[in-house]
């Protein structure tokens, strides 16, 4: 049976939460000033607080502050007015359990005191000193099996000059891995870039990648270093390399192959040296097979692969990753380190974790906040993540926008309208201009990409009015 103060100036809530606090099987007085409720609680020290931030004379705030400094750690539960965010908010940082808004129904209330009281009994390990290393944010945490050979392959190809690949699902840490291998290798007091190519430009990928000499293009008013300059006798990490253009590839593969990278602008070409360390998680073989990946630059950067498992086939390390976070975050927020209620851990167990590390890191960033040092209890924790949909290849977008193209017209359309016809028109200019284009405007081998007779692509072209340099002529 736990003891409770109420603090307030109105009779009914005084009243109707002292019924409360007997309902659940505590005891509990009710003051309604804070100067009344100072001297009970030093008389009778309570095991959780409710009070008004709004009282006569002295506000709830401040007597917070003064039960904590003259009593020690204590939960309390602040009523504030509906909509009074400002108070809600200061009430948190004066060290506040928990807040009710007034008007508040007694479930929500009850829901509350169990909280505090739950945590008065089981305090959080506020004072325990964080594990050696456990708040660095390149740690790679797990002592799964599975884990514990990609320990295994890291160790092996860190220390030599093989270009790796990482493979695996959004979120599952494969820049952590590719530090890991940096921090392993003996280019680890050298640069470690790392390059994200799908937030990159399409336009601007290559002069991001390779570097620009001053007047290259517009806007160009300066030389610039690119990045694989920049990761000069250090590694270069390349995520999300499915994403790099066709024409970017070709350079890519001269710059691993001799050596060498060519600003854009440049006639010269400059000496580099770095490791490379690219990331997807896309197939890379499916890519190769639609054409839009190079064979030979596929092998070149494939030559040791490391697949990083999804957090669903290491649950055994939630826990271990949980308490990493826990101090990880606790420190970067400057809160005191929580405990994880036992329910609470079950739940983390049980999530399916689409998201993989990623999630449950926000996932326990999320709770920190909401627990405020307290015990994380499972309200503390945000929904499940949905889902990722599956990605579209270019085709399967293509015919689904098209497939979006042909309902809509073929439902607001007369039943007389041509509307293949008007398909044709829609569809065809664009890959007979890059066909023209892509021959250099000799009709008879824009044909033969085709699979067109080359009178049949003259009169095409004479139709859509294209010329020979691949661009429509304007009306």
């Amino acid at each position: 049976m736990a003891h409770l103060l109420i603090v307030d100036d109105e009779p009914s809530i005084c009243w109707g939460l002292q019924r409360l606090a007997q309902q659940m099987g505590h005891t509990a007085t009710t003051a309604a000033s804070a100067e009344q409720a100072l001297p009970l609680a030093r008389q009778h020290r309570p095991d959780a607080v409710v009070m008004d931030v709004r009282l006569p004379g002295m506000d709830g705030l401040t007597a917070l502050k003064m039960l904590h400094a003259e009593l020690g750690p204590m939960p309390v539960i602040v009523i504030t007015a509906f909509g009074d965010l400002a108070v809600a908010v200061e009430a948190v940082r004066s060290g506040a359990f928990d807040y009710l808004t007034k008007p508040f129904e007694l479930k929500a209330a009850e829901r509350a005191l169990h909280r505090a009281l739950e945590s008065a009994q089981r305090p959080a390990k506020a004072d325990a000193p964080p594990a050696a290393g456990a708040t660095a944010e390149d740690q790679i945490v797990g002592r799964s099996p599975i884990m514990q050979e990609l320990f295994k392959r890291i160790a092996l190809v860190a220390p030599t000059e093989a270009c790796v690949h990482l493979h695996g699902q959004s979120g599952t840490g494969k820049e952590l891995v590719a530090r890991a291998l940096h921090r392993y290798s003996r280019r680890k007091d050298r640069p470690f870039v790392a390059v994200n190519l799908a937030a990159l430009s399409p336009t601007l990928i290559e002069s991001e990648l390779f570097g620009h000499t001053e007047g290259a293009f517009t806007g160009a008013d300066r030389p610039r270093k690119g990045l694989l300059e920049a990761a000069d006798g250090g590694t270069l990490f390349l995520d999300e390399v499915a994403d790099i253009p066709q024409a970017v590839q070709t350079k890519l593969l001269r710059a691993l192959e001799y050596g060498e990278v060519l600003p854009v602008g440049a006639d010269r070409p400059r000496r580099v040296d770095f490791r490379l360390i690219t990331a997807t998680n896309r197939d890379l073989r499916r890519r190769m097979a639609e054409g839009k990946f190079r064979h030979d630059l596929y092998y070149r950067i494939c030559t040791f692969d490391i697949e990083i498992p999804p957090l669903a086939q290491r649950r055994d390390d939630i826990p271990e990753l949980v308490e990493h976070f826990v101090n990880l975050l606790s420190a970067k927020h400057g809160l005191p380190r929580p405990a994880v209620a036992p329910e609470t851990m079950q739940e983390l167990l049980r999530r399916p974790w689409h998201g993989n590390v990623r999630e449950l890191r926000n996932t326990m960033e999320h709770a920190l906040v909401l627990a405020r040092g307290n015990i994380i209890l499972p309200e503390h924790l945000p929904p499940p993540a949905s889902p990722s949909p599956p990605e579209l290849s270019q085709e399967d977008s293509l015919q689904m926008l098209l497939r979006q193209w042909a309902e809509t017209e073929l439902g607001r359309t007369p039943e007389t309208a041509n509307v293949y016809e008007k398909f044709l028109q829609l569809v065809e200019p664009p890959l007979l201009e890059a066909a023209l284009k892509q021959a250099q405007g000799q009709y008879a081998a824009a044909a033969r990409r085709l699979g067109l007779h080359r009178i049949t692509l003259r009169k095409k072209l004479q139709q859509y009015g294209i010329s020979k340099s691949g661009n429509t002529s304007a009306e």
